[in-house]
């Protein structure tokens, strides 16, 4: 089934996520929507909130369906290990139409739980590194919009709330 996606302005994506913790045939079928609705929407990422469900759940897949070993479940994810920067242009599946330049660590490791409740850690440098960081933000109620300028933020929001009001969003 592919969840439509919540948009910037739901509640939803403003609060952290309540922790997974029931490991069962539920949430392998809601890990596939997940994945079903991510390709979907031409995305490499997609945190459970930004489908209206408010839990600590993201899937990552950097390849776009290229690799079946890239595809990443991440349940109750925890950041544990930052080095580097890199900038680079960022888009989010919930502000559809617009991307800015945004500073990540280049290497982060996570600690997750993988779709049947097994603690693992990964650690992704480049674009995997920015998916765990995006999702990761997401799962704690936070959009890569936090990470650009107040300005550019504040003229962002303004644009929205034109097409909000226009009918368009």
């Amino acid at each position: 089934m592919i969840y439509p996606i919540v948009k910037f302005g739901n509640p939803v994506l403003d609060k952290p996520g309540a922790a997974v913790t029931e490991f069962d045939d539920e949430l392998k079928k809601l890990v596939e929507d997940m994945f079903e609705s991510m390709y979907a929407a031409r995305g490499v990422g997609l945190a459970a909130p930004q489908i209206g469900i408010a839990k600590r759940l993201a899937v990552i897949d950097v390849s776009f369906k290229e690799d079946p070993d890239a595809k990443l479940v991440l349940a109750n994810p925890e950041i544990i290990r930052k080095e580097g920067r890199q900038r680079g242009s960022e888009g989010c599946l919930s502000i559809p139409e617009f991307r800015e330049e945004v500073t990540r660590a280049k290497t982060v490791t996570v600690r997750a739980q993988d779709v049947n409740g097994t603690w693992f850690e990964k650690t992704g440098e480049e674009l995997l590194a920015r998916a765990f960081l995006h999702e990761t933000d997401h799962l704690d109620g936070k959009l890569y919009i936090s990470h650009i300028s107040a300005l550019k933020r504040d003229l962002m929001k303004r644009k929205i709330r034109k097409l909000m009001k226009a009918g368009e969003w």
